[in-house]
């Protein structure tokens, strides 16, 4: 009897096993394109709690390019509006197809056969995406002006366009830096360190 009980009851727990397996395989299937963002409501309306910043170096690299080369043409493209549109696309899942995508976008908007908010009314994240992406990297690309000399060694200031911000930190304003998120801390009384400090020059943008 004892066998019998035993028997059933891994019966039992193999198909309790399974259906959950089953249930999240399905879940997975549906959520995938959404899982490097999460959307809360708050007071006044949603608010975006976290999403992922997953974007690759060669999205990144393609679309800078784009946005420097179209900067006097007719159609301006802004790099970060590429890229919230891939990410909105792959739910911010940056893989091998990504760049022909931006490409591929880049080339309809520059073409005028279609516009940015035409193909992104129905795309319910991309707001999301092009506000964190715009946290991230705003600011990063735009125009600057940078001294010249001509043949007679005479100086000028020139206005150009591209990337104004720069890593490693600049020489002059070295730190160490190292994660300590989670790390232990205690102000009156222990707790764990929920941030991550960096150091920058008073006025710096974030």
């Amino acid at each position: 009897m004892k066998k019998i009980c035993y028997t059933v009851a891994i019966i039992i727990i193999s198909l309790l096993l399974i259906l959950v397996c089953l249930l999240k395989s399905g879940r997975y299937g549906r959520e995938e394109k959404m899982s490097a963002i999460e959307v809360s409501s708050g007071a006044n309306g949603d608010y975006i709690k976290w999403v992922d910043f997953n974007v690759t170096y060669e999205a990144l690299c393609a679309a800078y390019d784009l946005d420097v080369a179209s900067y006097d043409k007719e159609v301006h493209l802004n790099w970060i509006e590429l890229l919230a549109y891939a990410g909105a696309k792959s739910g911010g899942s940056f893989g091998k197809d990504s760049v022909s995508l931006i490409q591929k976008l880049a080339a309809e908007l520059s073409s005028g056969e279609s516009s940015l908010e035409e193909l992104t009314k129905d795309m319910k994240y991309y707001n999301y995406y092009y506000e964190a992406y715009e946290a991230v990297l705003g600011g990063m690309v735009g125009e600057y002006e940078i001294e010249q000399a001509d043949e007679n060694g005479k100086k000028s200031w020139k206005k150009v366009y591209g990337l104004k911000a720069f890593s490693p930190i600049a020489k002059g304003f070295e730190y160490s830096d190292y994660d300590d998120f989670g790390s232990s801390r205690s102000y009156g009384y222990k707790r764990q360190h929920l941030g991550h400090d960096m150091m920058g020059q008073i006025g710096t943008p974030i």
